[in-house]
């Protein structure tokens, strides 16, 4: 496909962006919200920028795109550590960038062991995965770059070894790996892997800056593509169960599936048949719902079940992807952000394989200033409701000299669940992080201090990472579920559990990646309210079924797969000294 082969109507257009106006802002609902973020980076010990391209222009789209991080308890000792992406700049980067591993230090603060666990790497690194591929207990990392894939394995001893090779997941020529999850798609106990590939980008074949009619924005010269440039494709690795790989690609129906500039992948169950789906988030193109077939092949369903576009029936700059219960309905909901002049798109889930996009009914339709990247749906108030959260960054710093009104730094977004289906966006009640400006791409969701609510960790272009804490206030209970699979893949990744709390249901499931490029705490949290008491049902990935009535709540349950609850830990609320050393 020649540079520029894309239809004539995208010629003109690099960016998928429908121009909608902004809804009309509603009263305020005036209720409380009980979460409060603030970001203590600066004072956890976290200083090293993510390197991306240089901070003033952006010459080429590989410059642009950024990567992910994640929440990754390496060490098994009950606290989740961060493991954060890095890239580079064509000119050379600055010494000493590299990917970094962060240890928990248990008291808010964190110790950079990266060049001890063996991680220190430099490249266009894109997104990354949490599985234990080997089911040997430990939590492994896959990495998708532009250029070559890494697997990493962990040793169990705080180390990890490059097993790329040994695994059979070399490939040949330069590819521009995107997306990334785990997924045992025909559950038989070990994780396979999906890998999604944005662009096929040359430098050297590129357009510069404005040469194309597809190398600019409201008519300022910008970098070029996606739209000009030819798409990449998708990828499926079959886990032979002896540490190696097997490409299915052509095998499963997946490798057929070309036409889209694919981004953030997610494995779930969506229509609820106990098999894991795959959806991709697709970047000014139709988005992919694959639906696993169960006899190792995948057709895609994204159109007729109603998520490849919006309601519109238009194509959406598909960057990040937030999968929960929003409704408590016990159905998996889908949030996916977009380019500026665009709203993030909300898909309820009818829980028989279609998808409403409710956007503007929901309230959502409000906010269109930003390009929107990470992506989160959690309780952050655990009033019992799941709410939104998401981040933003422009790609273009040249103009925002020329249109201030796109700024290449903005703030995060919240949007705070009524309830009633309806959300409502929040400012300065979500506390002064949420504010604050920077041009963020991947961001993770998890409990890092163990208090028992959720807090956020975002990558930031050319700066230093934030770790947003979330001090949650109020009588809002929580609980979070963590399985151990035993039959099953070792993560119980893919494991769905349903929290029965009063009346309220609320359903979620083990991902390996969600968020933009992203892996979230596995440890599944839910807000009660003011319930102390929840039955739980676990749905194990190989299609095993445990129930558990009473269950406290205020605690971090483990489940093992045929075992039950095998551990209760109480939350650490007020307990530790994270709030008087930093706050």
């Amino acid at each position: 496909m020649s540079l520029l082969s894309l239809p004539a109507a995208h010629t003109f257009a690099q960016v998928s962006t429908r121009n909608v106006k902004p809804q009309p802002r509603g009263k305020a609902s005036g209720l409380p919200f009980h979460a409060c973020f603030r970001d203590i980076a600066e004072q956890a010990g976290l200083h090293a920028p993510l390197i991306y391209g240089p901070e003033d222009h952006k010459a080429y789209i590989l410059e642009t795109v950024g990567c992910g991080c994640a929440f990754i308890d390496y060490d098994n000792d009950g606290w989740l550590d961060l493991f954060l992406l890095n890239g580079t700049r064509y000119e050379g980067a600055p010494p000493g960038t590299t990917n970094r591993l962060y240890k928990n230090n248990r008291d808010g603060t964190f110790t950079d062991v990266t060049e001890k666990a063996g991680l220190v790497r430099d490249g266009w690194a894109s997104g990354v995965a949490v599985g234990d591929y080997n089911n040997d207990g430990f939590e492994d990392l896959f990495l998708t770059y532009y250029g070559q894939n890494v697997l990493y394995r962990n040793n169990g001893d705080g180390t990890f070894t490059d097993v790329t090779e040994k695994a059979g997941l070399l490939h040949q020529g330069t590819r521009w790996g995107a997306g990334c999850t785990f997924v045992d798609y025909d559950r038989d106990g070990h994780l396979d892997l999906f890998v999604s590939n944005y662009v096929q980008f040359d430098k050297e074949r590129v357009p510069k800056t404005g040469e194309s009619p597809v190398c600019n924005w409201k008519g300022i010269p910008t970098n070029c593509g996606p739209r000009g440039l030819p798409p990449g494709r998708l990828w499926l690795y079959h886990n032979n169960g002896d540490g190696t790989y097997t490409d299915v690609s052509e095998k499963s129906g997946i490798a057929k599936l070309t036409g889209s500039y694919c981004m953030t992948t997610v494995a779930a169950d969506f229509d609820n048949d106990g098999w894991p789906d795959l959806y991709v988030a697709c970047d000014s193109t139709p988005s992919f719902l694959l639906k696993n077939k169960h006899d190792g092949t995948f057709t895609d369903v994204g159109l007729e079940t109603g998520v490849a576009l919006n309601e519109d029936g238009m194509e959406q700059a598909g960057m990040g992807l937030g999968i929960g219960d929003y409704n408590l309905d016990g159905n998996l909901d889908i949030l996916k952000t977009h380019f500026a002049d665009d709203t993030a798109i909300l898909y309820r889930n009818d829980g028989k394989g279609s998808f409403e996009d409710v956007t503007n009914a929901a309230g959502l339709g409000v906010e269109t200033r930003f390009i929107s990247w990470g992506a989160g749906m959690y309780d952050f108030d655990n009033d019992g409701y799941p709410d939104l959260f998401w981040v933003t960054g422009s790609v273009y710093p040249e103009v925002e000299k020329i249109l201030p009104n796109y700024p290449f730094k903005s703030p995060r977004i919240v949007f705070r669940n009524l309830g009633n289906g309806k959300f409502e966006e929040l400012f300065d009640q979500a506390g002064p992080a949420i504010a604050s400006a920077h041009a963020s791409r991947g961001c993770a969701f998890g409990d890092f201090d163990n208090d028992g609510d959720i807090d956020v960790l975002v990558m930031n272009l050319n700066e230093p990472p934030s770790l947003l804490r979330n001090d949650v206030s109020g009588s809002g209970k929580s609980i979070k579920v963590k399985l151990v699979g035993t039959k099953s893949n070792r993560s119980a990744i893919g494991g769905r559990v349903t929290v029965h709390y009063g009346s309220k249901l609320q359903t979620q499931e083990v991902l390996s990646q969600a968020s933009f490029y992203s892996a979230n705490d596995q440890r599944l949290h839910f807000g009660v309210g003011n319930i102390e008491k929840v039955a739980i049902d676990v749905r194990w990935p190989n299609g095993g079924i445990e129930r558990f009535a009473s269950v406290q709540t205020d605690c971090i349950v483990t489940i093992r797969e045929g075992a039950g609850i095998v551990k209760m830990d109480p939350f650490r609320k007020g307990s530790t000294s994270l709030r008087s050393s930093l706050y």
